[in-house]
C-alpha cells in the first residue's frame, strides 16, 4: 500500500493521462493507438471514481479503486520498459518515463 494521498493521486493520474494522450496522437500505428487508448480508458475510469469522493476524503491514503485501472498495471510496466519504442518523440518518451515512474510509486511499486 502506498502512503500517497488521494489528492496527490489525482494530480499524478491527471498528468499521466495528459502524457498518454500526447503519445496516443503521436503513435503511427493502430496497434500502438489501441495500446494507449486502453490505458487512457482505465485512467478515465479511475479518475471518474476518485472524482466522486468528497473533498474531505482527499487526505486519505490512496489505493486503486477500479478493476480497469488495476488490470492495466502490467501494461504500464511494459510501457515503462519500452517507452523509447512506443513514444516517437524524445520529449514525449522522457515525460512518459517520469510520469509512469510516479504512478508506479503511487500504486505501491518501486520505480526501478
Amino acid at each position: 500500500m502506498s502512503n500517497s494521498s488521494i489528492s496527490k493521486a489525482i494530480n499524478v493520474l491527471e498528468d499521466l493521462l495528459g502524457g498518454l494522450d500526447q503519445a496516443y496522437w503521436e503513435a503511427n500505428s493502430l496497434d500502438r493507438k489501441d495500446f494507449f487508448y486502453d490505458l487512457i480508458g482505465a485512467l478515465h475510469a479511475e479518475l471518474s471514481e476518485l472524482g466522486k469522493l468528497s473533498v474531505q476524503d482527499h487526505d486519505l491514503d490512496y489505493e486503486p479503486v477500479t478493476e480497469e485501472f488495476r488490470a492495466v498495471r502490467p501494461k504500464l510496466s511494459r510501457l515503462r520498459k519500452l517507452v523509447d519504442d512506443f513514444a516517437l518523440r524524445s520529449t514525449t518518451a522522457a515525460r512518459l518515463e517520469h510520469l509512469i515512474n510516479e504512478s508506479m510509486v503511487l500504486m505501491g511499486r518501486n520505480a526501478t
